[in-house]
């Protein structure tokens, strides 16, 4: 009984053999790769502007003709296959730079696109119009096929390479240069006037241009009144604009930067902006005050008047400046401020101010707070840093305390009266 099942099986395996369909290579007659390109998105750039441009590469190729036989191997690369594809893209005579090398994308059958993405800096200066960039490309595809016996298929492949031409356009737009900087009272902590020469050296006619100033990331140079109205600025045009910028207090006497650019509208009434440049603007030293003359002395129970001299250490002029103390326990006074009027750099002042100390004062060493109020050059309030003035408490000599005590005094006003009175009575009975 087995014997026969196993007879039945091998019967059955001859007969699907012989019935089955054999099966049939394919010989492709005609057929190449057919390359092309194509920028993704807008083709249209502004000067001045670095972007990735990306490309789409395809191929078209068909295999027009092909025929199939049972005794065909079929190759496994058909005639239209572009092998190996490598991007590279250059400026050709475009006012361009091309930041990336060329690239290799792989094969790229019939029928199929790519993209590949090149970084491109159009100059600053780039003149308005229409450019092309040429892209190669460099690949393999097969040129013939052999069959040699019946197991054996030869493959022989051609290296191409095709130039295509991408073409971009370069928008006309405002190139903002600056020509010039020039500054006007611009102090650390105090506010002043900063004007820039600007040129259009771009080769649009703008309208109802505005010049703007802004802040450069966290810098200490803050504008305050930073928009000027220019008008039409043509190319070729020179203008001045005047913005006001502060710098903050705890800056120091060096340049920093700041931004501008320029708002305006194109002949087609559609609104732009130019590229944006960043300037460095010179700021000068803070206006500092300090406290030069020595440590006043005063004596518990007194009212003295207390002389200070104070000197301008700064870079730039304090005007109407005026001084006061923070009268602390042991001392009281009701003449704590003191008129010092305008002080230029190296220039002192002394104030007078009067104080009354409390007899039981400790004999010893004390720091009273000073500062001075002032207007900078563009008549903004400032306040100047604390200064510590030195006031000294000693011990009153005792010969002075003597003197100054009304019993003691009343004393030798009697023993004076007496002896002048005794003086007098002598020459008067002789």
């Amino acid at each position: 009984m087995y014997m026969d099942i196993r007879k039945f099986c091998i019967l059955g395996l001859v007969l699907a053999a012989l019935t089955a369909p054999a099966l049939a290579g394919t010989e492709f007659l005609y057929g190449s790769p057919e390359m092309s390109a194509a920028i993704s998105g807008t083709n249209m750039f502004v000067p001045g502007t670095e972007v990735p441009v990306t490309v789409i590469i395809s191929n078209s190729g068909t295999n027009s003709v092909m025929v199939t036989d049972p005794k065909t191997i079929t190759p496994q690369d058909p005639p239209n296959l572009a092998k190996l594809v490598n991007a590279g893209l250059s400026a050709g005579d475009a006012p361009v730079e091309i930041r990336s090398d060329a690239q290799q994308i792989g094969d790229i059958p019939g029928g199929v696109s790519k993209p590949v993405t090149f970084l491109v800096k159009f100059d600053k200066d780039a003149p308005a119009g229409t450019y092309d960039l040429p892209l190669t490309l460099k690949y393999q595809y097969v040129d013939w096929t052999e069959q040699d016996g019946g197991n054996l298929l030869r493959t022989g492949y051609l290296n191409k390479k095709v130039v295509l031409p991408l073409a971009v356009t370069v928008r006309s737009n405002v190139n903002l240069e600056v020509d010039g900087v020039s500054t006007d009272h611009i102090n650390v902590g105090t506010e002043g006037y900063l004007t820039l020469t600007l040129r259009n050296a771009g080769f649009e006619h703008a309208q109802k241009a505005v010049a703007k100033l802004a802040r450069d990331g966290a810098s200490p140079l803050i504008p305050t009144d930073g928009n000027v109205y220019i008008g039409d600025f043509k190319p070729g045009d020179v203008v001045n604009c005047t913005f006001k910028v502060s710098a903050s207090s705890d800056a120091e006497a060096q340049s920093y930067p700041v931004d501008v650019l320029v708002e305006y509208e194109k002949s087609n009434g559609e609104k732009e902006t130019s590229d944006t440049e960043i300037v460095g603007v010179p700021v000068g030293g803070k206006i500092d005050f300090a406290i030069v003359s020595s440590a006043s002395s005063v004596h518990p129970g007194q009212k003295a008047t207390i002389d200070v001299t104070y000197k301008n250490i700064g870079s730039a002029t304090a005007y109407n400046a005026q001084a006061r103390i923070s009268a602390v326990d042991p001392f009281t006074s009701n003449d704590d401020t003191a008129y010092l009027g305008d002080l230029e750099p190296g220039q002192t002042a002394v104030a007078h101010y009067t104080v009354s100390v409390d007899k039981e004062a400790t004999v010893k060493q004390y720091g009273l707070d000073s500062e001075i109020r002032y207007r900078d050059a563009l008549d903004n309030s400032q306040i100047s840093d604390t200064m510590k003035m030195t006031v000294t408490v000693v011990k009153p000599d005792p010969l002075v305390g003597a003197l100054t005590n009304p019993i003691i005094i009343a004393v030798i006003i009697a023993v004076l009266i007496g002896a002048g009175y005794y003086i007098y009575r002598r020459r008067t009975s002789e």
